[in-house]
């Protein structure tokens, strides 16, 4: 089951070894908010009923969270983006648990890697601890924009190739060198 990290008003520290992914908001939504919290690295924090907003110029591993914004592009040209999340969207983390699994977007050509309390895994991905999952992560994303791994596949179409490869990173346990082997054809 999953267990709500924070209420209305976090403790301090609530959101230490989290992860939680943000939604880039409009900077209007913000301006009849007071700051709740501003870090020693600038970020403002902005608490409501449903969730909280971060005003920052830095997103991913902050400290011992990860934290990632996805992009609306909403604040262009800003250096500053705003995100928000709901309470619900922040999960624990830790270095030795199975908590990640990959998530491909084929017509964006993109790999991330998500909490398996996140509403999107259908329990078909492997999960994996944090360091397997960057290393998996960053295989997947070499293989979808890289093309010299390829060029011992003969006659292949690459672009076929880079689904089945990337398929059987996320959903099998097989080492990259073995998912290749089984697919090379000499």
């Amino acid at each position: 089951m999953v267990q709500k990290i924070n209420t209305f008003k976090p403790i301090p520290n609530s959101f230490k070894k989290t992860f939680c992914v943000f939604h880039e908001r409009n900077m209007l939504e913000i301006n009849e908010l007071a700051v709740d919290f501003e870090s020693e690295s600038g970020s403002k924090y902005y608490y409501t009923e449903l969730g909280m907003y971060r005003l920052s110029n830095h997103w991913g591993r902050l400290a011992n969270s990860k934290w990632r914004l996805i992009e609306s592009g909403l604040n262009l040209g800003s250096k500053y983006k705003l995100g928000f999340a709901n309470w619900d969207d922040f999960y624990p983390d830790n270095d030795n648990e199975s908590l990640y699994f990959l998530e491909v977007d084929w017509n964006q050509g993109t790999v991330l890697y998500q909490h398996k309390y996140s509403k999107s895994y259908d329990g078909k991905p492997i999960l994996r601890t944090a360091h397997e999952t960057t290393k998996r992560v960053k295989q997947a994303r070499n293989i979808l924009n890289l093309t010299q791994w390829a060029k011992y596949f003969k006659n292949a179409d690459i672009e076929s190739l880079r689904k089945i490869i990337v398929n059987e990173l996320i959903y099998t346990n097989k080492s990259l060198e073995t998912i290749k082997r089984e697919r090379y054809e000499p």
